[in-house]
């Protein structure tokens, strides 16, 4: 079965190092989750070896692998999804984004590229020229 994965805005984290702090944080050597309103209609595909892309201020730029799915009930009585997330967040090729509410799925040859390693300390270009590229697929 192939896999399809999560994309999500990191709301009020300006960089990489922000989520990895505020995970750190709150769930120590734990495992870190995103707990969410709605379950996947496709969860036997995003269990099937996806990650969640995080959108950094209209780019993404880093992923977690999902490793589970688990239902939590919030103070408020609601039913919600916890998606459970493996620690390593691999920084991504930047890619550019538009806000939207929620998640959104992203297919599998969609996805960025992951960061070959020692370019994580590098700076994105900037977000007009990244959708340029994009639009021209170069991105």
């Amino acid at each position: 079965m192939a896999h399809v994965n999560l994309l999500k805005l990191c709301v009020g984290a300006e960089a990489v190092e922000d989520l990895i702090a505020w995970q750190q944080s709150r769930y120590g050597d734990g495992t870190a989750m995103h707990v969410t309103r709605m379950w996947p209609k496709r969860a036997d595909e995003v269990l099937a070896g996806g990650s969640l892309y995080w959108v950094f201020k209209g780019l993404v730029l880093a992923r977690q692998r999902i490793v589970g799915l688990e239902p939590r009930e919030g103070q408020d009585g609601i039913s919600r999804c916890a998606i459970l997330l493996d620690r390593d967040v691999v920084r991504t090729e930047p890619m550019p984004r538009r806000p939207f509410q929620g998640w959104r799925y992203l297919a599998a040859e969609e996805a960025p590229q992951d960061l070959v390693p020692g370019r994580e300390r590098e700076e994105p270009l900037p977000r007009e020229l990244l959708e340029a590229l994009s639009q021209i697929g170069l991105r």
